[in-house]
């Protein structure tokens, strides 16, 4: 080899390790920004934890103080359907068309 093309590999090789160093400080750069993404997320997911913890004991409370309420099933579907078509589903007029608007004995058997 000459001088010329030793010299000449020289200057592109200074050239790509030029290039490599901006390109590693390029990865630092985007590595300190997701290292800080990664810690306030944490942070984050700390705080939420905190507070779903905090809200699941309330809920328990509640559920505690408050008295499980009656499984409604099919049957009760099926009168309450019926009652908003326009059908007594009371004991006095069970099965007449309803008239006059809301009949209060449908409505207390409903809402018993």
């Amino acid at each position: 080899m000459e001088n010329k093309d030793i010299y000449t590999q020289a200057n592109e090789l200074e050239e790509h390790l030029g290039d490599i160093y901006k390109n590693i400080g390029e990865m630092k750069k985007k590595l300190v920004q997701l290292l800080e993404e990664n810690k306030r997320l944490s942070l984050e997911n700390q705080q939420l934890r905190t507070l779903l913890k905090k809200d699941q004991s309330e809920e328990d409370k509640i559920k505690e103080e408050i008295p499980p309420s009656p499984v409604i099933g099919e049957g009760y579907d099926n009168l309450a359907r019926l009652y908003y078509e326009g059908f007594h589903i009371c004991n006095v007029y069970y099965g007449h068309l309803r008239t006059e608007g809301d009949c209060l004995f449908c409505l207390s058997f409903l809402n018993k």
